[in-house]
């Protein structure tokens, strides 16, 4: 591994740069700041879509989603146009993604803190495994319906990551599973450690959850105080 990676083309380091410093630009306090909000003061403090839409609304949450799910999808397929040789283009695609991940979640431009990156991965998925991401969608949905808490459906997106992908290569093989299931698995690690804040509410029982159109409140207790930090 430690050869293929000395190996790599110019054009392959390029790509995966670029790829880190896509995933860093933070479009859910860009889109606070433009409307003269600064989303890190409000809701869980995070900079992602969820706490967009405690302090903007749903629309623009959804506008941060989509941004951050092209974070993700864009330097996959990038790679995937501009190298020609199939093994270095297969794992250039998932390094180029995973950076954005990183990017998103460790960002160059906010000191090295970012969001947790969940919808930055449902973009990496959906294009080195599309199959995987609409199972990983539906699963985010399902439990996000019965339990209403953000942070509960990121984290059994994540769990269901690695086993996504294996089914995913059942039905239609990949031309290497090794580099997308250790990816998987990965980022799926990294979707906890990024939640541990909410894991621990989760077990106080102070998790914010979504009940009404306009009403927000802790899971298992409803005068429990707002989170500081969060989805």
């Amino acid at each position: 591994m430690n050869d293929f990676i000395q190996n790599l083309s110019s054009s392959s380091y390029l790509l995966i740069a670029g790829g880190y410093l896509l995933g860093g630009i933070p479009f859910g306090l860009l889109i606070g700041k433009a409307h003269g909000v600064d989303i890190r003061e409000r809701g869980s403090g995070n900079i992602g879509a969820t706490n967009l839409g405690r302090a903007l609304g749903k629309r623009w949450a959804f506008a941060a989603f989509l941004l951050d799910f092209a974070k993700g999808l864009v330097p996959v397929i990038v790679a995937g146009q501009f190298l020609d040789e199939a093994s270095e283009r297969e794992v250039v695609q998932i390094l180029a993604g995973t950076a954005s991940i990183l990017g998103h979640t460790f960002s160059i431009y906010l000191g090295f803190k970012g969001g947790k990156g969940v919808a930055t991965t449902f973009g990496v998925i959906a294009a080195v495994a599309f199959p995987a991401a609409v199972l990983a969608g539906m699963v985010w949905s399902i439990v996000y319906l019965a339990t209403r808490t953000v942070s509960i459906s990121s984290l059994a997106t994540g769990t269901a990551l690695p086993l996504g992908i294996w089914l995913t290569d059942l039905l239609y093989p990949f031309p290497s599973l090794a580099p997308r299931l250790v990816f998987s698995i990965a980022i799926a690690c990294l979707i906890f450690i990024r939640h541990r804040e909410n894991i621990s509410r989760l077990l106080r029982g102070e998790e914010l959850t979504f009940r009404k159109k306009t009403e927000e409140e802790p899971v298992g207790n409803e005068t429990g105080k707002e989170e500081t930090r969060g989805a």
